[in-house]
């Protein structure tokens, strides 16, 4: 009974008016937590830690945290069920929420984006990234943001596969700060001055 309250009580405040629903992508595990393929996750923390919050909670397949910025409601989620079925969380979110896609930014890695690149876009398909394909065909719709963030592609005859699912190389870890401080603010942006504002600001190229 406590919990079926809980849920009722949840589903009243989740008001579409102010809340926000950001999604990383990865894979769950400790063997993954470092992977090139885990960025979104990465991302999601970085949000979190902004906010003062952690993921402590469980819903709907998904670590989550809530918390808020500028008088708006943020759910962070990161979606348990391994990247290829990322969108059994998302839509059930989505749903229990009520929340409209205009509020729902996704996060996740692209190989065909050089490291440190942020892109956001309004709508699109998923060229190919799992997650998000899965997304897109629960959702019934590829109208909602994403953020993808560069990773670039393997160097010589490495796969694909084998790349993304690598950990950074030390290097990389040295300016994976860099990266997620500006998918941070990217994300805040998002929220604050639409998509629009943040694509202007941030998909250029770093300097």
């Amino acid at each position: 009974m406590k919990f079926l309250k809980r849920r009722r009580e949840e589903s009243r405040s989740a008001t579409p008016e102010n809340l926000y629903l950001l999604v990383g992508l990865g894979n769950p595990g400790r063997e993954y937590k470092q992977n090139r393929h885990n960025i979104g996750f990465m991302a999601a923390d970085e949000i979190a830690e902004h906010l003062g919050e952690k993921f402590t909670r469980v819903q709907s397949n998904a670590l989550v945290a809530k918390g808020n910025h500028g008088g708006k409601r943020i759910l962070l989620a990161k979606p348990q069920t391994f990247m290829n079925l990322s969108g059994q969380a998302v839509s059930v979110l989505q749903r229990f929420y009520k929340l409209p896609l205009s509020r729902l930014l996704i996060m996740y890695d692209d190989v065909d984006l050089p490291f440190e690149t942020i892109r956001l876009k309004p709508s699109g398909g998923s060229a190919g990234q799992k997650g998000m394909r899965s997304i897109i065909e629960r959702l019934g719709s590829q109208d909602f943001a994403r953020m993808r963030l560069g990773i670039g592609r393997p160097a010589g005859r490495k796969s694909t596969p084998a790349h993304v699912l690598q950990d950074f190389s030390s290097e990389e870890i040295q300016n994976l700060p860099f990266v997620l401080d500006r998918a941070k603010k990217a994300a805040l942006t998002f929220i604050d001055e639409g998509i629009e504002h943040a694509m202007n600001h941030f998909n250029q190229t770093p300097e």
